[in-house]
């Protein structure tokens, strides 16, 4: 994996031979209180395990189902929740952009900008991403095969930004259902940035309960332990305490109390595959 380049990101470097990553966080910022709890449970997790963190969290699902579903508390108010948690916990922080507006004040206070795979041919919004100068994590539109994510990276790249993450999340599978072709991998490693592999949103049946998603978080497990195995780069979770009454993606979310346990055997893979030691 050397021919990878390696994406510094806060205090990691990830990619390359560097050992697997954890993008981890609720769907969307439900409250101030709910998104510390989650981040403390979170930074826990990682401390015990030493495993590079990034926490995630959105301000505006702004590609909701329904016009009646819960966005976030919106661009001002999520970023100074961001923020704060950024200042307390001291991991490095990564949300959505959505509009070229919202690009330079995301940068002021994010380690990592990622373009929604919804969005991810939308050309000005890459380009501003990159021209950010931080972190952009492409994640790959459902509709787009693998190979033709090159075009996307070239957008980031044409501004200089060499910081580019990929992230697959599935591909549309006839009406609400995904499939992940594992092949993705290595054709989205030939790019030569870190590939992530959002295995909740994979598991994602698109607009399945009518005015929202649904999900088969039973399979959360075996594809997380397959990617790992493949060697992919990072692994992108969204986790709830309480997935029934989470306020966006609960149906494929993670419940939190069943991430130290994937971490341990993703761990195991990671340090045989990607020829690594905690120790």
């Amino acid at each position: 994996m050397s021919h990878i380049r390696e994406v510094s990101i806060g205090p990691h470097r990830v990619g390359g031979n560097k050992p697997l990553f954890l993008i981890a966080g609720p769907c969307v910022i439900e409250s101030e209180e709910h998104c510390t709890m989650i981040a403390e449970r979170l930074a826990k997790i990682v401390a015990e395990r030493k495993i590079p963190f990034i926490f995630k969290a959105s301000y505006d699902k702004a590609n909701r189902s329904s016009l009646s579903s819960y966005r976030g508390p919106g661009l001002e108010a999520g970023l100074r929740i961001l923020g704060r948690l950024k200042e307390r916990f001291g991991f490095p922080v990564l949300t959505d952009v959505h509009e070229v507006s919202h690009v330079a004040p995301v940068a002021e206070v994010c380690d990592v900008l990622q373009v929604p795979a919804f969005l991810s041919r939308q050309t000005d919004l890459l380009v501003a991403a990159g021209q950010s100068g931080r972190v952009v994590n492409l994640k790959k539109g459902q509709f787009l095969s693998p190979w033709e994510m090159g075009n996307a990276v070239e957008k980031v790249a044409s501004t200089g930004n060499q910081k580019i993450l990929i992230t697959e999340r599935g591909a549309s599978f006839g009406y609400q259902n995904l499939v992940v072709d594992i092949r993705s991998f290595p054709i989205l490693h030939k790019l030569g940035y870190p590939v992530v592999f959002d295995v909740t949103h994979s598991v994602q049946l698109p607009g399945g309960e009518g005015k929202s998603s649904g999900g088969q978080p039973e399979f959360i497990e075996p594809l997380a332990r397959a990617w790992t195995a493949a060697g992919v780069d990072g692994i992108f979770l969204e986790v709830h305490d309480n997935p029934p009454a989470a306020l966006s993606d609960g149906s494929n979310a993670l419940p939190i109390n069943q991430v130290p346990r994937l971490l341990d055997k993703l761990a195991q893979l990671a340090a045989l595959v990607r020829g690594w030691s905690r120790a």
